[in-house]
């Protein structure tokens, strides 16, 4: 696994990026705040397309879900694409892919069609994390890559704020399709990107050495493989959809079981004896999005049905979320830089239970108390992810953290599938805000012991041990990265 940087703090950590990092940075970052603009339409919109498409509350919060059932694969593919080519053409194709997607939405005519749509922004969003996030890591000095990441997460949140004010202008006055057709407006950003953008220095380095990337793609669909992995990655396909349709308890149990075991045979065809260290950062991630995106897609409808705002107090509490998050991806990343990746993912995630019962315990009239708690909540838990992409790249090699770092955050991210509906029925007993409130406390604990002893890591070793013993070698391992800050 990769050697890291260490923790020293960033001193004057502003002179030691020339141009070139700022102008990296800020393609990458206009990019992923589009990506957040662009993903965050649906939840904004979800009460009205349930009108109109005469649709219960789990069956509208699936059209969030779908958005993830693609990831995945995206993921892999783009990173791999980022992988073999660079990481300059996997953001663009990303972008034009989650602009494309969230235009078409506004086309749509029912139920499904708008779930197919949102499975094309899926992809695109997919691609985008990993390849924006890999090309800044791998562009800015090894030392300070968690403030980078921070900074770089901090636009996504951004986005969603600007889509919230945007929502608030724009849907009292026309439709819910208007807001989808803004959409298109990051493939301007595409095509600029393809022409100004410098390809990330460290892989441009291993291309010019003449070291040959991992692609996940060739790995998983070489003619000696495609038989085996086509067939697991439709039936994968095939229970996510299914799993989606508010099955019975014991269906869904069983397709879980059919989709856990899907993606974790892809690990190990596609990462070989990194396989342990894969699945533990996709469980690690898919923790994450149980606690996270339960409030992130269902909050305005929290906010619009439980507290009854309008669309103007909807947009500014969304406002104050967003700026939070902002905040807290850069915060993050600069206590990880100067205290170490993991004690500031766990640090924030620890005060971030301090807030979780006071947002939903307020209940209507306490609307300014409620923006002051959502900026710290969200701040400390989401803005919490901040250090996220460096946490999980540190444990992969150059040649294989695109098409890794893509497929472990987003198989991981089936969470956020998961996050809506489970959100929607837990609502049923005890109310969508209690639901809320459960699922965050609940989840975010779990984060907290997964990444406060490195589980992956742990899991890794414990692995590379078994393997050496059983080879007749020492069984002496390098901690990876992640353990050493």
């Amino acid at each position: 696994m990769s050697s890291t940087y260490d923790a020293a703090p960033p001193l004057r950590w502003r002179a030691e990026l020339s141009r070139r990092d700022w102008r990296a940075f800020s393609a990458a970052w206009l990019g992923y705040a589009m990506d957040g603009f662009d993903f965050g339409l649906i939840s904004l919109v979800l009460t009205e397309i349930a009108h109109d498409f005469h649709l219960s509350g789990v069956t509208a919060a699936t059209l969030v879900s779908a958005a993830f059932v693609s990831r995945w694969f995206g993921g892999l593919a783009i990173g791999a694409l980022g992988d073999r080519f660079g990481r300059r053409p996997a953001m663009v194709l990303s972008i034009a892919l989650y602009a494309v997607g969230s235009v078409l939405c506004g086309f749509s005519w029912n139920y499904w069609s708008l779930f197919a749509f949102r499975m094309v922004v899926g992809l695109g969003m997919a691609g985008e994390y990993s390849a924006s996030a890999t090309y800044i890591i791998e562009s800015w000095p090894r030392r300070m890559r968690n403030t980078a990441s921070g900074m770089l997460l901090s636009g996504y949140p951004l986005g969603g704020v600007l889509a919230a004010k945007t929502y608030a202008w724009v849907v009292p006055h026309t439709s819910w399709r208007v807001l989808f057709w803004i959409g298109i407006l990051p493939v301007f950003l595409a095509i600029w990107l393809r022409r100004r953008l410098p390809e990330a220095e460290e892989w441009q380095r291993s291309k010019d050495a003449g070291e040959r990337p991992v692609s996940a793609t060739a790995l998983l669909f070489a003619r000696g493989s495609r038989w085996w992995t086509v067939p697991v990655c439709l039936v994968a396909a095939v229970a996510l959809l299914v799993v989606l349709r508010n099955q019975s308890m014991a269906v869904t149990l069983l397709l879980v079981a059919v989709i856990a075991a899907c993606f974790v045979a892809l690990a190990v065809r596609f990462a070989q004896r990194l396989w342990p260290v894969v699945v533990g950062l996709m469980v690690t991630v898919f923790c994450a999005f149980l606690y996270s995106w339960p409030l992130q897609s269902l909050l305005p409808t929290y906010l619009k049905n439980d507290l009854h705002y309008d669309p103007g107090q909807v947009s500014d509490a969304l406002l104050y979320a967003g700026f939070g998050y902002a905040v807290g991806s850069v915060v993050s990343g600069y206590l990880g830089d100067r205290f170490g990746t993991r004690r500031a993912y766990v640090g924030m995630l620890v005060v971030s239970l301090a807030f979780v019962y006071p947002v939903f315990a307020l209940g209507e009239g306490h609307t300014v108390a409620l923006w002051v708690l959502l900026f710290l909540l969200v701040g400390t838990s989401q803005g919490a992810s901040g250090v996220l992409p460096s946490y999980i790249s540190s444990h992969y090699p150059v040649g294989m953290r695109a098409a890794a770092l893509g497929f472990s955050y987003n198989v991981g991210a089936l969470g956020g599938a998961a996050a809506p509906v489970l959100g929607e029925k837990i609502a049923g007993p005890l109310g969508l805000g209690t639901a809320l409130a459960v699922l965050g406390a609940a989840l975010t604990a779990v984060v907290v012991l997964l990444v406060g002893f490195d589980v992956p890591a742990r899991v890794q070793r414990a692995a590379d041990r078994r393997h050496a013993a059983t080879a007749g070698e020492s069984a002496a391992v390098e901690p990876p990265a992640s353990e050493k800050v």
